[in-house]
């Protein structure tokens, strides 16, 4: 078999290895992803899939079993390992805070200063400590780590934070953001040129498909005398495109907006008198 592929490694469960997948196939890469599969190759695209616990990805990437994977940051940052950066892929965000039982009286890291924290980070955890001069001790454990403080093994925790509902049902206050994370793709630092290749081609592709989610494309009836202003605010990919309507004194505008600042240009659209406005989701946006 040809060693022209690219071999990805990828979460076997839970929501960070869903987004992977799904960012994949919004790619065009077609690969069978069913439960129980260990590894897949696609169908149209040189990849095949490796299906790992997430611990093990920087690890496998090191050592050039895996070409590239997908892991959250604190993933990377805690293992250590000597692999590059491809790409931050803005999906799967959390944070690592630190937490204390509810009605225990917080007033700055400063209290944190003689005091015992359970984690499944003692990396990052103690690195934050050591930022601020904290002396604490660290308990290193590898799973339900909220469970701490009420059983008496630690003051507080430090564990992923999402919506904050686990922490509230275990009776802890999270009052500490120590580091926030996001899924990334990381890669073997000593690729050959011929993967290199192939994933600056899958890159591209996430690109495009990233920024098509960050922008609307947007089609508004506009009198001609308004054209100006309007067009003003819509720059679009190079300029707004312009149609003559049928009805004589009027046109149709093109154009592409940014997600972040949708609504307060809709706003001004109308106030500068845009009426019709047509608001339609981008596939993918390739410059």
């Amino acid at each position: 078999m040809s060693q022209d592929f690219l071999r990805i490694a990828v979460q076997k469960s839970g929501r960070l290895s869903e987004d992977s997948l799904t960012l994949f196939k919004e790619c065009g890469i077609k690969f069978d992803s069913k439960a129980g599969k260990l590894k897949t190759t696609s169908s149209n695209f040189p990849a095949e899939f490796l299906f790992l616990r997430d611990d093990d990805i920087p690890g496998y990437v090191e050592d050039g079993v895996a070409d590239i994977g997908i892991v959250g940051e604190n993933v990377q940052v805690e293992t250590g390992r000597n692999v590059d950066i491809a790409k931050k892929l803005g999906f799967s965000k959390c944070r690592l805070s630190i937490a204390i039982p509810r009605g225990d009286s917080y007033q700055g890291v400063q209290d944190l200063q003689g005091r015992s924290i359970a984690t499944s980070y003692p990396t990052i955890l103690g690195n934050f400590l050591k930022e601020n001069e904290i002396e604490a001790e660290i308990h290193e454990i590898s799973g339900s780590v909220e469970i701490a403080p009420s059983i008496g093994l630690a003051h507080a925790v430090c564990d992923i934070v999402s919506s904050g509902s686990t922490l509230l049902a275990n009776g802890l206050s999270e009052v500490e953001v120590i580091f926030k994370s996001e899924a990334v793709m990381i890669a073997h630092p000593s690729l050959s040129e011929a993967k290199r290749a192939i994933l600056s081609k899958l890159l591209f592709r996430i690109h495009a498909v990233q920024t098509a989610k960050n922008n609307k494309y947007i089609v508004l009836n506009a009198p001609n005398e308004k054209l100006e202003a309007i067009t003003a605010l819509l720059p679009g990919m190079k300029a707004p495109t312009i149609v003559p309507l049928g009805t004589e004194g009027w046109s149709a505008v093109h154009s592409v907006l940014s997600e972040e600042d949708f609504w307060d240009k809709i706003d001004a659209l109308r106030t500068a008198g845009a009426e019709g406005i047509l608001v339609v989701p981008i596939e993918k946006m390739i410059y």
